[in-house]
């Protein structure tokens, strides 16, 4: 199977991956990708999207995709997820009444109240119309 993108990781990329995975102390997908590179690197092991499907417990698909990723957008990009091109939920409030929402929640809390809740803010916020 022909590669259309080649994953070549510098000495410098190397240890930063190596880490990563030693430390075992980012989530665990992070350290799968990290891993996954490691073995893909044409300068090192270079197994093919389907070895190491198999040996880290994915689809050959993701291997490619991360392989797209790496070499489209950079090392940091193919360690994140992919970012949603649009959230599945719109924000409720935007820029300017989510600040009114935080100058409240910051403010004392009503007569009688210890602290703001979900609640008492909600209805604040009904009350002010915003």
């Amino acid at each position: 199977m022909n590669k259309k993108y080649i994953v070549r990781l510098t000495e410098e990329e190397r240890a930063q991956l190596s880490e990563l995975v030693n430390k075992g102390q980012a989530a665990a997908y992070k350290i799968k990708h990290a891993n996954v590179l490691l073995k893909v690197d044409a300068n090192g092991p270079d197994w093919n999207d389907v070895q190491a499907a198999e040996a880290f417990s994915c689809a050959p698909r993701t291997v490619s995709s991360l392989r797209e990723r790496c070499v489209e957008h950079g090392l940091e990009a193919a360690l994140e997820r992919k970012k949603q091109a649009r959230p599945s939920r719109e924000p409720i409030l935007d820029g300017e009444q989510e600040a009114r929402l935080i100058q409240l929640a910051c403010s004392e809390p009503p007569a009688g109240r210890a602290r703001w809740t979900l609640r008492l803010l909600a209805a604040e916020l009904v009350t002010l119309e915003v």
